[in-house]
This record gives C-alpha cells, sequence and structure tokens, in this order.
C-alpha cells in the first residue's frame, strides 16, 4: 500500500478548531513537521479538510 507524507507549512492560528483538531489527529503539531500515514480513505479525508495548510506527496 502506498504511503503519503504530509507536511505542515502553514500556522493554525485563526483557523477554526475542527481544522486545528484535524491536524492533531494526523500527527502535526507545528509548522515544517512530516508525518507519513498509509494512504486511506480516512486520511484522504482529513487532508481535504486541511489541504490549505499541508503539502502531499506520495511514498513507495
Amino acid at each position: 500500500m502506498t504511503q503519503l507524507k504530509i507536511t505542515q507549512k502553514k500556522s493554525v492560528i485563526s483557523e477554526k478548531q475542527n481544522q486545528r483538531d484535524t491536524l492533531r489527529t494526523l500527527g502535526l503539531k507545528k509548522i515544517g513537521q512530516t508525518v507519513v500515514r498509509e494512504d486511506r480513505p480516512e486520511v484522504r479525508g482529513m487532508i481535504r479538510t486541511v489541504a490549505h495548510l499541508v503539502t502531499v506527496e506520495e511514498v513507495d
């Protein structure tokens, strides 16, 4: 299964609470932090919620 490399690129200041919670659920706490998650529908939905705050790359 493919992996997704998710990097936070913007701050959560002035963002809605559900977007802050979504970033925490993904495991992101500060700008520049990167996590690797499995490419699953649940993770894709979370990424869609905070797409303006993160960058996503596929990793094999």
